[in-house]
This record gives structure tokens, C-alpha cells and sequence, in this order.
């Protein structure tokens, strides 16, 4: 099968996302915790849009596996298997923040070959192939790329949150923080897009799923990017990761990470 010929059913998928969240975005939603011991939060937005998702790709490829966030795994050995995370940023999305977003991914016999994110309340969409990048939104459909950065200090930061690392991984964080020109925090999947767009440098987070991730790498990739776990291996079944535009400055922040 013919990968590029994906992109467009991609659209599709977060076209049928978009019309199952954005009626619940900004709107009066319960809120329920997945999380016996802490707080993981999931809405009826993200169920809706994971199973319309799920079932359109039923539909056009019976034969592809699904692995999601809010149902789980079916046929995670299949040549192709879609990754989704409908709503990536739950906690954005119930406090009214435009910085959430819906992961669509594509593995091919376990490598990412196509992703998406997709912002349905701005418009934009974020997409890669691992060769080329692209984005279309209000500001035109265009080629994206990652900027050159050789320098921790002359780079810019993102991170979700401190408060999301692990105890024994933060110092670890923390020596690439206290490098950099810049840190933000906040943004969840938007901070790949900044990256994968010339915005930004470096993503470094950990505990992510392989929902949380797959979508990004062939849109950082394909920007010219690099995406990996924290020791250089393969990011598809998430960990802890480490993204950048530059793949000069790949190589630094992964030694910092490892300084201790």
C-alpha cells in the first residue's frame, strides 16, 4: 500500500474527529479521572472522536490494526496499525485552552510512516511522512521545516510540565533547562508542532505512551528533525523522549540528559 495515498483518508479522520469534539470544546462536559492516583482526566470528546475515528478506518481498512488511547489495542500486530489520541491535551481542553490536539498515526510493520496533529478550533494541521512536512491552517497550506540550533544555549525549551516527570528523570531535565535560552512548559503536542515548524528547539518529556507520540515523529522527521528515547533508540512505543529540529543539537541534549 502506498503510504502517501494515506494522507488524504488522514484529513478524514481528523475531519470526523473535529465534528465529535468541537460541539463539547468550551462547553458545559463532565469530567471523569482514569487515575486511581493522580489526576488523568477523559470526557465524552475524546470517547466520541476515538470511536468515530476507530470506526471510519473499520470501514475503509478492515485489515489495519488500532491502537488508542480510550480502547485500546485491536490487531496491534497488523502490517499497519493506526495510533490514535483523540483529544491530546485533555487537561487543556477542560480548562478552555486552545493547545490540545488530535494525534493520527501510522505505523508500518511497527514504524511510523504518517502522522498528524490536528487543531480543529484554530484550523491547523500539523502532518509529515518522515520525508516532508506540511502544514494547512489559516495562515495557507505550505511546506514546514525545522531552523538550525547547534547551541543548548541558543535553544528554546518546551516540556508539558516538571510535575510530570518521574522523581529519578527530573534532575535529568533539569541539567537540559538550566542550558537553554528559553523554557516553556504547557503545550503538550502543540510543543512538537513549534519544533517541527522552526519555532522552537527542543521537546523533552517522559512517561509518554505510544499514542502520545507516534503522530509527531514523521512530522519532526520529515521537517528534518529527530525524535528518540533519552539513550538514541526508537521513540514508536513513546518512554521518555527527546525531540529537536537541529539533529546537531540531538546529540547534546542526549548527553546532558545522561551527564549524571
Amino acid at each position: 500500500m502506498d503510504v502517501e495515498s494515506l494522507s488524504a483518508f488522514v484529513d478524514r479522520l481528523a475531519d470526523t474527529a473535529s465534528d465529535s469534539i468541537m460541539p463539547l470544546f468550551r462547553a458545559s462536559v463532565s469530567v471523569e479521572n482514569k487515575s486511581s492516583g493522580g489526576f488523568d482526566p477523559v470526557t465524552a470528546a475524546d470517547r466520541e472522536a476515538e470511536a468515530a475515528m476507530r470506526k471510519l478506518i473499520g470501514e475503509a481498512y478492515p485489515d489495519h490494526g488500532i491502537v488508542g488511547e480510550e480502547y485500546g489495542s485491536d490487531r496491534a500486530d497488523a502490517e499497519f496499525v493506526w495510533v490514535l489520541d483523540p483529544i491530546d491535551g485533555t487537561r487543556a481542553f477542560i480548562t478552555g485552552l486552545p493547545v490540545w490536539g488530535c494525534l493520527i498515526g501510522l505505523l508500518h510493520q511497527g514504524k511510523p510512516v504518517l502522522g498528524m496533529m490536528a487543531q480543529p478550533f484554530t484550523g491547523e494541521r500539523y502532518a509529515g511522512d518522515g520525508k516532508r512536512a506540511w502544514y494547512t491552517g489559516p495562515g495557507g497550506a505550505r511546506t514546514i521545516a525545522t531552523r538550525p540550533c547547534n547551541s543548548l544555549a541558543e535553544a528554546a525549551l518546551f516540556t508539558t510540565s516538571p510535575s510530570l516527570f518521574p522523581e529519578a528523570d527530573l534532575p535529568d531535565y533539569q541539567r537540559v533547562e538550566r542550558a537553554v535560552r528559553l523554557a516553556r512548559y504547557g503545550v503538550d503536542c502543540y510543543a512538537y508542532c513549534m519544533v517541527g515548524s522552526g519555532h522552537a528547539d527542543i521537546v523533552v518529556e517522559a512517561g509518554l505512551q505510544s499514542y502520545d507520540i507516534v503522530a509527531l515523529i514523521p512530522m519532526i522527521e520529515g521537517a528534518g528533525g529527530r525524535v528518540t528515547t533519552w539513550d538514541g533508540g526508537s521513540a514508536a512505543s513513546g518512554g521518555r523522549i527527546a525531540a529537536t529540529g537541529d539533529p546537531r543539537l540531538h546529540e547534546k541534549v542526549l548527553e546532558t540528559l545522561a551527564a549524571a
